[in-house]
């Protein structure tokens, strides 16, 4: 499952790249992870600055995958993370909060509605819409209606009645079962993720048995053994869905990308899940490029296929294969540096943090000057032994990917060079060009910080 909603649209020359990539490391399944990114007829407002994927385009990519083995599954969230439209005038009278303000569970607040409301008719309404344009265009017998992090719907918002009432979780599946019903009867089984069911687990074994739960998590200990128990318990179907652990962290987080495909991998074997997806996100601007995620999509494929023996493949070697160059280390390497001075972050890297920040600079105290320096001086080695291979008549994207996250992690531990930032920020536009549509670009480079 790709990430295209948050900022980044592959081009479909990349799309096929990756379709091909999928294949060969042994895939049969590939999800675009969509809020607004799809070319609704109606809802232009919504997507005209975010070069979307049109209704021929999918249908394009569907016959694409169908050649190499792989099944295009429709995914279209469709309860939260519905920001990008709720904050227009047209939709915001469909959501929870309308002003926003939920509160999120690791600190702070969502300035804008994200959530539908789930009591008012007009919302399945208007999901059915999206439905009956969409869906025509996959022939996977499956769709992902994603339904996860429903963070406005805690009791003060237009539900708050209903929620004092029945409680959140109550509320929360009568909706989900709403949307089910929809997509039952355009003929397709219903995934969702599981996150919210897991909050209330004796609702769980009423969520309807013909759908499928996606039980996610990106942490090297996250609790797959125990959530995967809960929903084999249930009699209910369900995928385990790590990630690549690109997302957030500049050049990677390899250690805990191994340890959460491993976790996922042998709870899904010991309670009969039925799939393992491979997630990789674009959280936050989708900074990191494609060859940030490469060593998960590798790797998650082999679990997938050969179980706990994975651990145990040359992942480097195999690198080198994909980037037709010895740059498997090199990008290894950089996957590495979150672990030095041990400042390590759940869905992060202090890097990252250091570079996000629109707070002015911070940083963990255990990453002192000498560290950073340090830092700073091995991706300065990474560039050099990337930069190699960029140059000639065909120049290696994947090296001048390599190249650009070694600029992101020098970036951040130089974090009040001007001179750097500003050389970053022109990078980020000529790498993005590389394998991603204009539109969300604008977005992506707003987040990267001015001096």
């Amino acid at each position: 499952m790709l990430d295209i909603s948050r900022d980044k649209v592959p081009t479909m020359g990349t799309l096929q790249l990756i379709v091909d990539l999928l294949e060969k490391f042994g895939y049969n399944q590939f999800q675009l992870y969509t809020e607004h990114t799809f070319a609704y007829s109606k809802h232009k407002t919504v997507w005209e600055n975010s070069s979307p994927m049109t209704a021929e385009e999918i249908r394009t990519l569907d016959a694409y995958c169908a050649m190499h083995g792989i099944e295009l599954v429709p995914n279209q969230n469709s309860f939260g993370h519905l920001e990008r439209w709720l904050t227009h005038s047209e939709y915001n009278h469909l959501a929870e909060l309308p002003k926003g303000g939920a509160p999120l569970p690791w600190g702070g607040f969502k300035k804008v509605p994200t959530t539908l409301c789930p009591t008012d008719p007009q919302s399945i309404e208007f999901i059915s819409g999206l439905y009956d344009e969409l869906l025509p265009n996959f022939t996977s017998p499956l769709f992902n209606v994603g339904c996860d992090e429903t963070f406005d719907l805690l009791g003060n918002g237009r539900s708050a009645e209903s929620v004092k009432k029945y409680g959140e979780g109550r509320v929360y599946l009568e909706f989900l079962k709403k949307i089910f019903s929809l997509v039952h009867e355009r003929g397709k089984t219903p995934m969702f993720w599981g996150d919210i069911v897991l909050r209330h687990p004796e609702l769980v074994k009423e969520i309807p048995k013909n759908s499928i739960a996606l039980n996610w998590g990106y942490e090297g200990n996250h609790p797959f053994e125990k959530e995967a128990k809960q929903f084999a318990d249930a009699g209910l179907e369900f995928y385990v869905c790590p990630g690549t652990s690109s997302w957030n962290s500049l050049s990677g987080r390899v250690e805990n990308m191994r340890q959460n495909l491993q976790e996922a991998e042998r709870a899904g074997k010991m309670y009969g899940a039925t799939g393992y997806m491979v997630t990789d996100w674009g959280d936050h601007g989708h900074w990191q490029p494609l060859a940030a995620s490469l060593p998960g999509l590798i790797l998650g494929g082999n679990f997938a296929l050969n179980g706990s023996k994975a651990s145990k493949m040359d992942l480097e070697d195999a690198l080198n294969a994909v980037m037709e160059a010895p740059l498997g280390g090199t990008l290894l390497r950089l996957g590495t540096l979150y672990l030095r001075g041990g400042a390590l972050r759940a869905n992060a890297t202090e890097f990252f943090k250091i570079l996000s920040s629109d707070r002015g600079y911070s940083r963990d105290p255990r990453l002192t000057d000498a560290i950073l320096t340090e830092i700073s001086a091995i991706a300065e080695g990474c560039r050099h032994e990337a930069s190699r291979y960029v140059g000639g008549i065909k120049p290696n994207i994947w090296a001048m990917e390599i190249v650009h996250m070694a600029n992101l992690v020098d970036a951040a531990c130089n974090r009040r060079d001007e001179k750097r930032l500003r050389f970053l920020r022109a990078e980020h536009d000529r790498v993005w060009a590389l394998r991603n549509r204009p539109g969300g670009r604008a977005d992506s480079l707003a987040k990267l910080p001015r001096f």
